[in-house]
């Protein structure tokens, strides 16, 4: 909670240093919005990763409508997102910062209307302070009719959002009642917490998809052949496993930790991606037209890359290495890092992290080099990657070191979020 109160200071004071200075720049108000929507999702429980990703979307795709309304140069994603149908148009002149800060204030505020008190007092103040900036000597006409129209679009995005089948989240994402499958080779709990012995979010593969068609649209084959003999290749990968985790050196230590991004202690993985994001277009300087598409391309692929991995989870409901290794190999053996609570194939941020860098290197480009500063005021160094795939490989196998994932996992999920990528690739957004 300090870290928390730390952060919202930060942001808060950013926002203080600028309020005697000219309006606010509309690519300012959006990445301040995410800032603290990155330190909201730290402190809202139900913000599993999934969840998290659905919300970066909705975010991202408000902020990008409330950029192309009205202007000439980007195309609108209804008609191209499923089940997105045409925005309201503007009545009267429109201010661009007041109407994305009304449209920005509108959907963080129900998006993360669950959040403490601690994250309500810091919304409440954060849309004040905006408000009172993008709102100094706009006339009362145009200040009415912006606020009026950020406020429709963000509603639209809403009332849509409310049929995916990820708008209502109950006990922490755990069902209350949920039939484990029998056999050695399908999911266990892997932790004594209660609420965990029934597995996270199963349905949410079956949620509707932002830009691919359906969640099994970039489906994986099966994972190795469940087997408990040592000439097996699902043996032999679990023998990598123990292999790698009695040998790991200080460097893969850090790694398995730079990117493990628990819930509650961190943004999550898609946050961490978004954050990566947030940080370059503050580093460049980036327009609001490159900033929108940027998160709102970013926020349906890593989106999109939770509902197909969690589809193919539970597709395939595969046992999890620390639960096979203490069975059949060695039942003192622990892995780095906690295992999650659901099934093993493929990894999550596998999934997730190849559709990320398949979105930022269609706008930032394929070798662009930058720092990962993301858990920099936690204490942790920066990262420096060469490109946004290599720092989504080394994500991946992250999740190696840490003990909680076999190789095909993260292979196949590297894979599987490439082809997710493409389709938030895909999207035109420059007429």
């Amino acid at each position: 909670m300090r870290k928390f109160i730390i952060s919202l200071l930060i942001v808060l004071a950013a926002l203080q240093t600028a309020t005697a200075q000219a309006a606010r720049p509309p690519e300012e108000v959006l990445r301040t919005w995410y800032k603290l929507v990155l330190e909201l999702v730290r402190h809202t429980p139900t913000y599993s990763p999934p969840v998290a990703s659905r919300s970066f979307a909705y975010l991202g795709i408000t902020a990008y409508e409330a950029t192309a309304s009205g202007n000439a140069q980007l195309q609108t994603l209804a008609g191209q997102l499923n089940g997105l149908k045409t925005f309201p148009q503007a009545n009267g002149k429109i201010d661009q910062s007041v109407m994305l800060h009304a449209a920005l204030a509108t959907i963080v505020q129900n998006v993360f209307g669950n959040t403490g008190p601690t994250g309500q007092r810091a919304l409440a103040r954060l849309e004040s302070k905006l408000r009172d900036e993008v709102s100094a000597n706009i006339p009362s006409d145009i200040l009415e009719a912006s606020n009026k129209h950020g406020e429709a679009i963000a509603n639209h995005i809403l009332q849509w959002s409310k049929t995916d089948g990820g708008a209502d989240i109950s006990n922490l994402g755990f069902p209350a009642t949920y039939e484990l499958k029998i056999g050695p080779s399908h999911w266990t709990p892997t932790s004594r917490i209660g609420v965990q012995q029934t597995p996270l979010l199963p349905s949410w593969g079956e949620n509707r998809t932002f830009a691919m068609p359906t969640g099994t649209t970039c489906g994986l084959p099966p994972p190795p052949v469940y087997s408990e003999e040592a000439t097996s290749a699902f043996y032999k990968e679990a023998e990598e496993v123990v292999v790698v985790s009695k040998n790991l050196t200080a460097e893969q230590k850090l790694i398995a930790r730079f990117w493990s991004d628990d819930p509650m202690l961190s943004p999550t993985p898609p946050g961490h991606w978004i954050s990566i994001a947030i940080d370059i277009l503050d580093k460049d300087k980036s327009n609001l037209e490159k900033s929108a598409e940027a998160l709102a391309r970013l926020g349906i692929a890593v989106a999109d890359g939770f509902v197909g991995c969690w589809a193919t989870k539970y597709q395939y409901d595969l046992v999890r290495p620390v639960t096979y290794i203490k069975r059949v190999m060695d039942k003192t053996w622990e892995p780095l890092l906690i295992t999650p609570p659901f099934p093993e194939y493929p990894s999550g941020h596998s999934t997730q992290s190849g559709a990320a860098a398949a979105a930022l290197s269609a706008i930032f480009g394929e070798n662009f080099a930058f720092a990962d500063e993301t858990h920099k005021r936690d204490g942790i160094a920066p990262r420096t990657f060469k490109s946004f795939w290599e720092a989504a490989e080394e994500a991946a196998i992250s999740r190696l070191y840490g003990g909680i994932h076999f190789r095909a996992a993260i292979d196949r999920g590297l894979e599987q979020g490439r082809c997710i990528g493409k389709y938030a690739v895909s999207l035109k957004m420059a007429k």
